[in-house]
């Protein structure tokens, strides 16, 4: 074979790997089509023409053996978004050997997609095959840009700590009752820790994600103190460099993922039932079946939630809100109560109108409930999260005044202009399918920390810092025995 023939075909395999398969009538597309890109849990997309086929005319496979020639043990699981189109999503129990990824129509056995891969493919828990953090973005196509970021870090010229970390160490221990930060230092990809105040346990939350994007790439050397609290704490007039998972109108934090996305991002097909892939694949309703009200149910966590649900009791024609749990307001349980069983998140997607209110801060749901297909009524909020400054009021949701004046008569409204309503749920929809799905939180977390990097004068490891390390989750943890890297020789593509 020519050397431009060679060159060509590496060319297409590129192309098909990273884009997938676009076909009349079917099209397969997503990270999990490429297996080197290591995730929690691998996943990819399928959408096909619905006059045609059905889920059930698709066959799916992936498969593998073991180093001694067994069975290698992979979970698969299908969700079907019911809209013509399924999340295909496969997680890896062991080093994998002659992998296959096989997708194709039963009737006919037109293979839509067949890959093969002499191997090994590793699980997530395997620390074998490190890439930069621009070969990760680039491979899973997440941004390379995002306002957000920019504008948190650009507050600083440069940062630096010989000078800033023990003023944010003392102001930070002042309040051990009520303030938890943690001080994080990664060098040569080796990762520490030192935490202050009473309660730290959601120190797990950041020691997770290190330790798993640690296993991707080759983490820049980094220095961060990070917010364990839901409340924002760095103020204008300190500007310290803080890490926290929500920002606010009145504070100047980096702000990072929430806590509870990131979490179901590491956890997908592991311990989390609630993540960003599983809400569209248990939504049982279309729209057309929907139950024509407003639907909200959670904590007793703010006063608006309060006001929500006398509303609810007053109006329960077009509005369905309840207490939970009472905890901040046990006081006012008679009046609000009693408590209602919780029922399944999925289950609120039977609803067409679903309402998003700030509990404590942010309400961390709200992703959830974009991915979904019901409309999204937001309250206006002091609050944000990472992704809130690139929604738009009226196209992704339907805005609502922080003292709910106006719900009654947006809903009322939306009621009577079905098509709207309808427009302004899969806008809200496609945003949060296309940059809020778990390989788009990694990739957050990778541009920040890499973006971050560049201010950073110096990074040090400092007395009394605790080495982050990885722990065994059960007595039979994956072995993971790294090998060289695979040529492109061992990979296969037909299509």
């Amino acid at each position: 074979m020519s050397t431009f023939s060679s060159i060509s075909l590496i060319f297409l395999f590129a192309i098909f790997k990273f884009d997938g398969l676009h076909s009349a009538e079917t099209t397969i597309w997503g990270p999990g089509l490429d297996p080197l890109i290591v995730l929690p849990a691998r996943y990819f997309y399928i959408q096909y023409d619905q006059e045609k086929f059905n889920i059930a005319d698709f066959n799916v496979l992936i498969s593998g053996k073991t180093k001694n020639g067994n069975n290698c043990r992979v979970w698969t699981n299908i969700l079907d978004r019911k809209d013509a189109s399924f999340i295909v999503r496969y997680k890896l129990y062991e080093v994998c050997y002659e992998f296959r990824i096989l997708v194709e129509n039963k009737k006919t056995l037109k293979k839509y997609w067949n890959y093969f891969d002499q191997g090994p493919i590793y699980p997530d828990e395997c620390d074998c095959s490190k890439v930069s953090i621009d070969t990760w973005l680039s491979n899973t196509k997440c941004r390379t840009n995002i306002e957000q970021i920019n504008n948190d870090l650009n507050q600083f010229k440069n940062v630096n700590f010989k000078t800033v970390f023990g003023k944010m160490a003392k102001f930070y221990s002042q309040h051990p009752h009520s303030t938890s930060v943690c001080h994080y230092v990664v060098k040569n990809n080796l990762i520490f820790r030192k935490c202050y105040g009473e309660y730290t346990g959601f120190k797990m939350f950041m020691d997770n994600l290190l330790l798993s994007l640690n296993r991707k790439v080759f983490l820049p050397d980094l220095e961060f103190f990070v917010n364990l609290g839901d409340w924002p704490l760095s103020s204008p007039k300190e500007l310290f460099p803080l890490f926290s998972w929500c920002g606010s109108n009145y504070s100047v934090d980096i702000v990072m993922p929430t806590y509870d996305i990131t979490e179901s991002a590491l956890e997908n097909m592991g311990r989390v039932t609630l993540d960003m892939l599983s809400v569209q694949g248990n939504i049982e309703k279309p729209w057309s079946q929907k139950i024509e009200k407003g639907f909200w149910m959670g904590r007793d966590s703010s006063k608006h939630r309060l006001n929500l649900v006398e509303l609810s009791k007053k109006n329960p024609d077009i509005l369905n809100a309840s207490i939970t749990n009472f905890f901040f307001y046990k006081e006012l349980k008679e009046k609000y109560g009693p408590g209602k069983k919780p029922i399944s998140f999925f289950k609120f997607f039977d609803y067409k109108y679903l309402l998003n209110i700030d509990g404590t801060v942010a309400a961390y749901r709200f992703p959830y409930l974009l991915v979904g297909d019901s409309l999204i009524f937001k309250q206006e909020s002091e609050y944000y999260e990472h992704f809130y400054s690139e929604l738009i009021p009226w196209v992704h949701y339907v805005p609502i005044k922080r003292h709910l004046d106006d719900l009654l008569d947006l809903i009322d409204i939306m009621m009577s202009d079905d098509k709207t309503a309808r427009k302004i749920s899969l806008n809200g929809q496609k945003y949060a399918r296309e940059h809020l799905a778990p390989h788009n939180i990694l990739g957050y977390y990778l541009l920040l920390f890499q973006n971050y990097s560049k201010f950073l004068t110096s990074v040090e490891v400092r007395p009394n810092m605790d080495a982050v390390i990885s722990t065994p989750n059960s007595p039979n943890q994956i072995p993971c025995q790294c090998e060289p890297e695979p040529s492109m020789k061992n990979i296969k593509t037909e299509l």
